[in-house]
């Protein structure tokens, strides 16, 4: 067999295999510690929009300079946001800290 040919070949089957995988769409969502009620509610329709897409979520808490001291308000925040879209998703990671940043990823419950 010429090498040639089966390098085209190789690259066709590989272009096929790449074309039928699922791409992992992650969107993002960002809270401060003191997150009032309405914006969390906005925000949790923009997350709720996001899985019903199909793509995973990344909602974390940004703290700024001293809000680091609220690291509590902002675990409660995530927390009830993966209540609140319990029937929508799944929690994949609960919340960590990183940095200044508490970090928790939903992923979208498969459609039956």
């Amino acid at each position: 067999m010429d090498y040639k040919k089966f390098l085209y070949e190789q690259k066709k089957r590989d272009k096929v295999i790449k074309s039928k995988a699922t791409k992992v769409v992650v969107k993002e969502i960002r809270f401060g510690p003191q997150t009032d009620d309405h914006d969390y509610a906005f925000k949790r329709k923009h997350a709720e929009k996001f899985l019903k897409e199909g793509a995973k979520l990344k909602a974390f808490v940004f703290f700024k300079g001293r809000s680091i001291i609220y690291q509590e308000q902002g675990q409660i925040l995530l927390l009830r946001l993966a209540q609140d879209l319990e029937d929508l998703g799944k929690v994949e990671q609960m919340p960590k800290l990183e940095g200044k940043r508490m970090i928790m990823f939903i992923s979208p419950k498969k459609v039956k």
